[in-house]
């Protein structure tokens, strides 16, 4: 059977990407095939995720007015945005969906869930409350059934250091233009500026797939040169459990040209060229100014 949890969180996140990107409806369908195949490309559950997320962009109206109705002190916008969609999601499969396949009561557990993993400290207890709110108004259909118990994934209790590793590639882009040095950084939705990275494929050199996906990503060819260093972070696949994702990344180089952003990468919304002087006023997260420092110091070093 497949994983319903894993189908709504990555119904979760292309939402959660409509949402903050104001994409159309076509875009969204683009970015759940796409984080289909990033999060779950052999999954046998396809038409419950299209159906789900379809269903909600469908009825946005109707439920948004719910939420505003059940939860009157809380204005729509001033909701964040995991917390909105986990809720149209919850209110989508209570009101709306197959009460047979998804019984109330799961619709609600799965929702709560939803915003455990995702949202913040507060939030499962806000859906709750939201959603919890909608159920008795509704009279409570099926309190009184036994839900099935959920599948426990075997590596889930796993140290760090024994989990799966998947591996991956990423740069730090340079180019020159005259006597000025710039570095090529891409902007994600949670507003920090990080480097192009993406898949190593089975049996593929690391360089060359940092040279493919770099190309896909930004539309530019690069010569991968030293390696920076790796780091490594723990994922979670409600279908797999623990992953460990280990990134080797590289300074590369490339021509100072205009850089075009796949705006079907997962969670990404712009791409810049930056002087060197400049990236010091950027917000980097904590495990990538390390990389981006090395490569600075390599660079004008090389310049003088």
């Amino acid at each position: 059977m497949a994983n319903r949890h894993l189908s709504r969180s990555i119904v979760l996140q292309t939402l959660f990407e409509w949402d903050f990107q104001n994409l159309t409806y076509k875009r969204g369908i683009i970015s759940l095939k796409r984080n289909i195949d990033e999060f779950s490309p052999q999954s046998t559950d396809v038409p419950f995720m299209e159906g789900l997320f379809t269903g909600v962009l469908e009825k946005q109206a109707d439920l948004d007015e719910i939420i505003t109705k059940a939860a009157p002190e809380w204005p729509l916008e001033k909701i964040s945005n995991i917390d909105r969609n986990v809720l149209r999601i919850g209110l989508f499969e209570l009101l709306f969906g197959d009460g047979k396949e998804v019984p109330p009561k799961v619709a609600i557990n799965e929702a709560i869930e939803l915003a455990k993993s995702f949202g913040g400290d507060a939030s499962g207890k806000f859906v709750n409350g939201v959603v919890g709110a909608v159920y008795k108004e509704l009279g409570e259909p099926g309190k009184d059934d036994v839900p099935k118990k959920k599948k426990k994934i075997k590596n889930e209790h796993l140290p760090d250091d024994q989990v799966p590793v998947e591996s991956r590639c990423g740069a730090v882009i340079y180019a020159r233009d005259g006597e000025d040095v710039y570095l090529a950084l891409v902007h994600d939705v949670f507003g920090h500026w990080t480097l192009s990275k993406g898949h190593v494929k089975d049996d593929e050199d690391v360089k060359e797939a940092v040279k493919r996906e770099i190309k896909d990503e930004l539309g530019i060819d690069i010569n991968p040169q030293e390696e920076l260093g790796e780091n490594a972070y723990i994922a979670y696949d409600p279908e797999k459990g623990k992953i460990k994702k280990k990134v080797t990344y590289y300074l590369a180089e490339a021509s100072f040209e205009d850089l075009k952003l796949d705006t079907t990468s997962g969670g990404l919304d712009d791409a810049k060229w930056f002087k060197l002087a400049s990236i010091l006023d950027l917000r980097f997260y904590d495990d990538i100014l390390p990389l981006v420092t090395k490569a600075v110091k390599i660079l004008v070093a090389d310049t003088k």
